[in-house]
């Protein structure tokens, strides 16, 4: 027998799990799937499926622009936040001021309503990254509604509870005016959201949106990596704070109406639920969610006027028992399944 003959070495079982368990984490890449395009033909199917709806349509987009802005804090950050309609009221009422008072341009009012509220995101970002959850829950809270009360008594400059009206805003790029049918307001619409979330998207996917994560996941142990935490919280929460007050101006120049509601506690509490069904740290659970939501909001509202909110409870507790992550939580599930039956 030859001493020096061939041996075969096979590794450990173990070390061959560890190995292809390796294998199969992956950084994030920029590379969209065909599903990713399906999905933002949708809305373009959508124009023409659904000539009548086009209003209804376009504010499910900015209402998903304004779930996206939270998603971005939450869902990443693990920043928790019951007063985010404070944003979006801000750059509303920019928006609706600068129109009522002559300046008609739509995309500098756009640019003025994301600014107004980014600024003072970051003011108020120092005081919110500074504690814990249940401390950013009463400040945010406190934050939203000393501006809903602010708004209320300054009626002769927001209207108060009658709202801001009078606005005047002028063509897009000159030439296509804000129609009664929503044509140009859903058009305006999908193009800030699919912008907006293209750069988001880069965002969540880029060293500083992994940093994002990992403070999320474990917040005691980033500082050891050379992560200066407080500075990611408050430049995420400035960014969602951006994001939120372009929502709100956009949502003003498309209806023309500033209501104090959109400063309410109800609208940032909805926010919270369109999350919770759509799913968390996706960015797109924040779209399915908002469309899920208004859409059942417009139809179950228009079966029983009185009650839809006993329905929307009900959806949302099923959501929650039997699709944990939400609704995109639930179908990856589901998918999983189904490729470990297809592999055995």
């Amino acid at each position: 027998m030859n001493a020096f003959a061939e041996v075969e070495v096979k590794p450990a079982p173990a070390a061959v799990n560890k190995v292809q368990s390796m294998s199969q984490l992956r950084l994030p890449h920029d590379r969209w799937s065909p599903l990713e395009i399906a999905f933002w033909l949708l809305p373009v199917a959508a124009y023409f499926a659904f000539p009548g709806y086009l209003v209804l349509i376009s504010q499910i987009m900015i209402v998903g622009l304004f779930a996206l802005s939270l998603d971005l804090m939450l869902g990443y950050a693990g920043i928790v936040s019951l007063g985010h309609a404070a944003f979006f009221g801000l750059g509303a009422y920019t928006a609706g001021l600068l129109s009522v008072h002559g300046w008609s341009e739509p995309f500098s009012g756009l640019l003025a309503g994301a600014v107004v509220a980014g600024l003072f995101g970051f003011v108020v970002s120092f005081l919110v990254v500074r504690g814990q959850d249940l401390t950013r829950l009463m400040v945010t809270l406190g934050i939203g509604l000393m501006l809903f009360e602010a708004a209320n008594k300054a009626s002769f400059l927001t209207g108060g509870v009658d709202g801001l009206s009078g606005m005047v805003v002028g063509k897009l790029f000159g030439v296509f005016e804000f129609d009664l049918n929503g044509n140009v307001a859903f058009c305006y619409s999908f193009a800030v959201l699919f912008i907006v979330f293209v750069v988001l998207r880069r965002v969540v996917k880029s060293p500083f949106g992994l940093s994002l994560v990992g403070i999320r996941e474990g917040v005691r142990r980033m500082p050891a990596l050379g992560v200066n935490v407080n500075r990611r919280l408050v430049a995420v929460f400035t960014l969602a704070a951006t994001v939120a007050g372009l929502a709100g101006a956009l949502l003003a120049q498309t209806t023309q109406f500033v209501g104090l509601d959109s400063l309410g506690f109800p609208r940032s509490a909805e926010l919270l639920i369109m999350l919770v069904l759509g799913g968390t740290g996706r960015l797109y659970g924040a779209l399915v969610g908002a469309a899920v939501f208004m859409l059942a909001q417009d139809y179950i509202a228009g079966l029983n006027p009185a009650y839809w909110q006993f329905y929307i409870g009900l959806l949302l507790m099923v959501i929650v028992l039997f699709a944990r992550g939400g609704i995109l939580g639930g179908l990856e599930k589901l998918a999983s399944r189904f490729k470990r039956k297809e592999q055995a």
